[in-house]
Formats: structure tokens, sequence, C-alpha cells
């Protein structure tokens, strides 16, 4: 893990692995500040300061075990919007938070950044927003709004991002994110949700939704027509199908398990399903596709999986196997292949990827579950026993202690 030291800050990076079979948001590589204990120090007494009492549910160790809690939020400031949360998916992310694997996790963490509620509260220069309105929260909630990402509306890209639990704000506060009663964020990172467009299987789209969505848009994969692979058959996986479906496209499903033909062809409606392992099939695939979005965060060979692309196609990885990938030099040049990849999306882009959803009749493959049930949740998604997505119902669940 690299780690450069500045004055009172640690600048971190490290990769969020991508569980084919249980989802995960989000960020490939993803850098951003994390506080020396001088920070730290200030930040709990911040935290202690603030005056509206909310509840959750929090780690507050590596055994990632999850227990009711109380805590603090922010007033609401003139632009922020304060709203009651109903839904929020339960991404393989957060297990890795909560259980410190990455070794960034400062305890108590609340997870949680595919949130849907009811707005309660708006400042007084909020514009987009009233009281009353549904709305959406995704893995972003704060961003230095100058730089070159941001104004070319690529705020994940930002060197100063704030995600939206387990990092300091601007104040140094902690973030705590949607497994909690209501939320507080600026209305730019608040996201408009569409009327015909389900709160509780569509939350996960502030994820999964638009880590799929956005690299079909910008590698040319939403035209119809084009043919489309998708490797890995899970929480990612499946949405791509139903993005790259909507799209127009012709779907090509990758995967190691036999047993998800049925629900590729019949489920999901994909066009044609390979099983990776059986050489034949990868021959007969040869040449075939214009671009492959890759879901899978295991180490996986993806020689075979270029050579299925035609002249001038694009490999797209979401995944990010712990071990470097091999990429013969031969298996790009000749073909003018591309190996590619893609975090999420910007604040625009993902209001995009929610109308065109609600527009489409896309949603995620979820399974509700009470609060109350987050422990066994956890156990269940790490044998990735879920298809494809847990999400909380928060408002009907969640009572404060």
């Amino acid at each position: 893990m690299p780690l450069l030291t500045l004055v009172g800050w640690t600048l971190a990076s490290w990769p969020i692995y991508i569980n084919t079979d249980t989802h995960i948001p989000l960020f490939i590589f993803i850098s951003f500040l994390l506080p020396s204990q001088q920070a730290l120090t200030m930040a709990k007494s911040l935290e202690s300061e603030h005056p509206i009492k909310a509840c959750g549910y929090a780690a507050h160790d590596t055994s990632g075990t999850f227990s009711p809690v109380t805590f603090s939020r922010r007033v609401t400031g003139e632009k922020d919007v304060r709203f009651k949360v109903l839904y929020c998916g339960v991404c393989h992310s957060d297990l890795h938070y909560a259980k410190n694997e990455w070794g960034v996790t400062t305890y108590p963490v609340i997870p949680g950044h595919e949130i849907v509620g009811v707005v309660t509260e708006v400042g007084s220069k909020v514009s987009k927003f009233k009281v009353g309105d549904k709305v959406g929260v995704g893995c972003l909630v704060g961003s230095c709004r100058s730089c070159e990402s941001c104004v070319s509306d690529c705020e994940q890209f930002c060197s100063k991002q704030i995600l939206t639990y387990g990092v300091p704000n601007f104040d140094g506060t902690q973030a705590y994110g949607g497994y909690s009663d209501h939320m507080v964020s600026d209305e730019h990172f608040v996201l408009r949700w569409p009327e015909n467009l389900p709160l509780d299987a569509g939350a996960p789209l502030l994820c999964a939704g638009i880590t799929t969505y956005s690299p079909l848009r910008y590698f040319g994969l939403d035209k119809p027509g084009t043919k489309v692979g998708v490797v890995g058959l899970g929480g990612l996986g499946h949405v791509a199908v139903k993005m790259a479906k909507a799209f127009g496209a012709e779907v090509t499903v990758f995967s190691t398990t036999a047993a998800k033909k049925q629900e590729a062809i019949e489920g999901l409606k994909a066009d044609h399903f390979v099983i990776s392992k059986d050489e034949e099939q990868m021959k007969a695939a040869t040449g075939t596709l214009d671009g492959i979005i890759d879901t899978v965060s295991g180490s996986h060979p993806i020689v075979p999986l270029l050579s299925a692309l035609k002249p001038n196609g694009k490999l797209v990885l979401l995944g990010a196997p712990e071990k470097p990938l091999e990429v013969g030099a031969f298996s790009v040049i000749f073909g003018r292949k591309t190996v590619a990849g893609s975090a999420i999306g910007g604040v625009k882009e993902t209001q995009e990827m929610l109308d065109f959803a609600a527009e489409h009749g896309i949603t995620a493959d979820v399974e509700v579950i009470p609060v109350d049930y987050l422990n066994t949740a956890m156990e269940r998604l790490l044998k990735s026993d879920v298809r494809y997505r847990f999400v909380i119902d928060v408002a009907n669940s969640l009572k404060a202690e």
C-alpha cells in the first residue's frame, strides 16, 4: 500500500475490491486524505458538538459486528438537504470497511452509500429540492467543486473528494453513511429520485448502476446493435446486463459457472452465454465483441477475453484483482485493442443514469431486510449467498434506542 506522509496528514491510495457475486462499489484506487492522530482527536471533539441527534448501526472493531449506536449530525446549512433514510443498500465494500480489511477504518464506522429517502428540511439557499421530495445519495458527499475534474462533472476523480462514510468531512468531523435514520448533505450531491423508480430495488443503482452505466456510455458501448460482453454475473454483472440490453446491445455473458446460464438467458435476457473455462466456447467467441465489461475481482486470465474482442475493441475493468493482471503485448497490438478501467460517475451522470433506469424499468435484484438482520446478512455476503443485493428497510426497522 503506497503511503505519502504530509504534515499532519497521510495521503493513502488503495484498491477497492469488487466481488462480482456480492457487488461492490465502487472506486478503483481511490485516493483521499486520512487524518493524523491530532486531526482525529479534533474530529472526535467536533463530532460531539453536533446538535442534531441521530441513530444508526455501527461497527466498532475489526470483528465487523454491527450494533445500534446514537451519534449526531450537523445542523442544516444554507446549501444542505436533510432527509429521512427509507432504504439503504448493502455493498460488499461496507463489509471490507467494517472489518478494516484495507487498514484505514476509523471506528465507529457507519457504512452505507446507496441511500434513498424523503426530504425533511432544506437550507435557505437550496434551490433544487423541497420538503417531501424523494432523493438519493450515492458514494460522494463532497468535492472541491473547482478542479478540472469537478468543473467537467467528474467529481469522482477530485483529489479532495469526500466519500459518504468513513472519512473526515471538510470540517474535520467523521462522515457517517446510510445505516442511519437520517442524512444531511450539500444539495449538489443529492439526487432527484424518479417517481416511477422503486425506492428499495433502485437504491443499489447508486453504486452498481452508475458503475456499469458510466463505462458503457464513455466507451461507446451504448449504441443499438453493439455487441457487448459482461464477465461475471453478480451484483455488478446482473446490472451491467440490464443496462446494456436497455441500450439495445447484443449481450454475451461470460461465467465460470454453468448453472448461471438459465438466469442469464431467461432471467436477464442475455443473448449468449459462454463458460469461460471451456476452450471450445471461448474459441467460438473469438473476434465477436465490440467491448467487454469485466466485473470480476478475483484473479482471472484476461488474454482470452481480449481474443473475444473485434479490432479496436475495449476491455473495461470494474473489478480490482489483488494480483497484477498479465497482458501480453501482442494481445493488444494486433487488433489495436484497449484495456481500460472505470470507477463510478459524477453527480450529473448519476442523475442521468437514474432517469435512464426509470425510463427502461431497470432495478437491481434485491432482498429487503430489517436492520437487525444486518450481521446475518454480512455473514451471507461473505458466502456470496445473496441474489444480488441486500437492501435495508431503514424506515420500518431502525428505532432510536
